[in-house]
């Protein structure tokens, strides 16, 4: 089983570390990492088109690119393995994404690549920022990959790729709870943005902290994980409002000249 790693947080990170040592000593895998060559949080699913990208080796044996989550991911898949990874897993996330912040996230947009390939992926993050227990993550990580292993080769099999959204509490291995599988929370918008001057005078903006969750009810993933439980999120891509297309219909049908 070939496995492919990546992050967000760049290829030094400690999450990415502790990922790599928690998947690679699974059984029967082989595993190779290709990672931002720095932190390129909330780059979502953006490609680098107008620039080159390079790719080194640390010493290590971690590749890295100066480009965002998703670049490392498809410049892997197009050309740079070689071959075609069975699972693609990036994280492990300094930080929380849940809700409204799937949106944003590089970390899921590494995962979200792969699976746009057809692939079997997994993203993780811990709720709280500072890596604190990210070896309890890291074993978590390590326990739900290993569990869903067998289910890879069907999924390619049947061109059914699926796509997972894990966040763990940052809590000790023996508090943690399990996991829940839930539905992603809403938070309220953002903070108000920060300005500064620079020493020349010009006006700096800096985007303001996530807001707080509103929709935090039992079943999402902010309720689970302040539960004690690791949550499991099954993301999509498909954006479209299937409810609200016969609301529409009627709008292109005047528009294209027929009977409203």
């Amino acid at each position: 089983m070939k496995i492919l790693i990546s992050n967000d947080d760049g290829f030094q990170a400690p999450g990415i570390v502790a990922l790599h040592d928690a998947i690679k000593a699974l059984p029967g895998v082989e595993v190779e990492v290709v990672a931002p060559e720095h932190n390129n949080s909330a780059k979502s699913n953006a490609l680098t088109l107008h620039s080159p990208l390079y790719v080194h080796q640390a010493a290590n044996g971690f590749r890295y690119v100066n480009g965002t989550p998703a670049d490392c991911v498809h410049i892997a898949l197009t050309g740079l393995l070689g071959y075609r990874p069975d699972l693609v897993i990036s994280g492990i996330n300094n930080g929380a994404n849940m809700g409204d912040d799937t949106i944003y996230s590089g970390t899921v947009g590494a995962a979200m690549e792969g699976y746009l390939f057809g692939i079997p992926a997994i993203a993780f993050s811990q709720t709280e920022k500072g890596w604190k227990h990210l070896d309890a993550a890291a074993a978590k990580a390590a326990e739900l990959v290993q569990q869903l292993l067998p289910s890879v080769p069907e999924a390619q099999r049947r061109n059914e790729p699926w796509l997972l959204n894990v966040n763990v509490p940052c809590l000790p291995l023996s508090d943690i709870r399990g996991f829940k599988v839930t539905r992603l929370g809403r938070r309220h918008a953002a903070e108000p943005v920060i300005t500064q001057v620079n020493p020349r005078g010009d006006t700096m903006y800096w985007i303001g902290s996530a807001g707080p969750a509103c929709d935090d009810v039992e079943g999402t993933d902010f309720h689970a994980a302040l539960q004690g439980y690791a949550t499991i999120t099954p993301l999509q891509v498909d954006l479209t409002d299937h409810d609200r297309l016969p609301y529409w219909a009627p709008t292109a049908v005047a528009l294209s000249g027929g009977p409203a």
